[in-house]
Formats: structure tokens, sequence, C-alpha cells
């Protein structure tokens, strides 16, 4: 299947969504010829889903960057919170950036089913992302408590406690799945700049790119549709919204 057919799928559901290694590339180009850094000068942290899936759909061009480190669990969100913010602060090259990449993701398969994708060696789609979905289910079947947050399922009882803030959005939605996954990227981007806002970094940019990750089928690759692309000049404390 040609790149374009492919984009053409993912683009039914998410009209500005590129490859991810074409994202990864115009990330680059940016970075050293309007930052004028080398991609070495960049530490790179990711929010997204733990899914094996993630690990191999990334992008190798982002080994450029140093790192990556990973602030986030199920679904993207950035459970290390503050503690991982400032760890990985303070490992970013003096005068370089801090590249944060982060938001939940979700499947499409090649026939332009969401929610699902065809993984390597199963002869049957499954789920994508699967916590979403799960936390989903229990959503319209009235079985998530607010509040009920445990420590042995903490991080999906989050992602539960996120979908339930938007219950009526998302029922009255004409594709709940879709809508859930966007309240998700919104408690994730809320989340982000929270951290940010209250993170000392030693270098002169942090680089922020909220975005929806797409996975699609093993033969399909990976895609994001950016939400937001900021820029921050912690010399200046000038932010571009560059979107």
């Amino acid at each position: 299947m040609l790149k374009k057919e492919k984009l053409a799928i993912i683009r039914k559901w998410y009209p500005n969504a590129t490859s991810t290694i074409d994202s990864v590339n115009r990330l680059i180009d940016f970075v050293e010829d309007t930052l004028e850094l080398e991609p070495r000068q960049v530490m790179l942290a990711d929010s997204i889903c733990s899914d094996d899936v993630n690990s191999i759909q990334y992008p190798a061009r982002a080994m450029e960057f140093l790192g990556p480190f990973k602030m986030g669990g199920l679904d993207g969100f950035p459970f290390t919170g503050l503690t991982g913010m400032g760890a990985f602060a303070s490992h970013v090259p003096d005068n370089g950036a801090v590249f944060i990449y982060y938001g939940p993701h979700i499947g499409i398969t090649k026939n332009g089913v969401i929610g699902e994708i065809s993984r390597y060696g199963q002869s049957k789609n499954s789920g994508c992302c699967g916590a979403a979905k799960g936390a989903l289910s229990k959503l319209l079947n009235n079985h998530i408590t607010e509040g009920n947050v445990t420590d042995l399922d903490y991080q999906m009882n989050t992602i539960e406690q996120i979908l339930l803030s938007g219950k009526q959005r998302i029922i009255n939605a004409e594709t709940p799945l879709y809508e859930a996954t966007q309240v998700i990227y919104e408690a994730i981007d809320k989340r982000i700049n929270e951290l940010v806002e209250k993170t000392t970094y030693n270098c002169r940019y942090v680089i922020l790119m909220g975005a929806i990750l797409i996975n699609s089928d093993f033969d399909m690759g990976s895609y994001t549709s950016t939400q937001r692309f900021d820029i921050i000049d912690l010399q200046t404390q000038e932010r571009k919204h560059m979107m």
C-alpha cells in the first residue's frame, strides 16, 4: 500500500495526521534550522502509553535526541509526576532544549476500524488503547464510582476517573471511543502544562508537542495528529504557539 493510501485511511478520522517518521523529520529540521541546535542537544521525554506497540512503532530517528525519558503509563498519562519531570529536566545539556511529546493513543486498522489494530503474528485484531476501551466500557455500563482510585490498579482507576469527568460528552458522541480519547488528551495536556509550570529547566528551550498517537496494523506503521506545538524560550519567558 502506498504512503498516500495509508494516510487517506488515517485522515478519515484525523485530517491533520502525518506519519510519526515524517513528524520526527520535521521536528529535527525545526530544531536545526529555527532553534539552531543539534538533536543531541535536545533531551526527549515522552508521555505515551506503555503499550508494547508504541515501542515497536517508535520512529528510529527519534533516537538522535537524548533519551527518551519515559513519563507515561496507561494511555499516556504522566504518572511519573513532578519527580519525573524534574529528573529529566536536570539531564538536559546546557543551552539545549527539552522536548516533551505526549498524548493518548488509539488504533485504526487498514480497514478504517477505530480502536483496533492487527499486531504482528496474531490472526485477530486486538484493542488499542485497551485501557481506554476498558474504561469506556465501564463508563457506558455505569460501573465507575466517583473517587474510586486504588493502590492495586491506580493507573487504570485514574483513566476511569478522567472519563467519568467527561461522561455526558462521551456517551452523547457519535463515536464514544474517539471522544474518550479526546477527553484523555485534554487531561494529559492540562497535567503536562501544570508540571512544566512547576519545574525549573537549566536549558534554553522547552518544546511541547501534544498529540493523538495513532497506531495502525503492523504493516501500516504509526501516525501523529498534532494538537499542540509550543516553544517556550526560557531566557525571555516567551511562549509561542506554533500550530
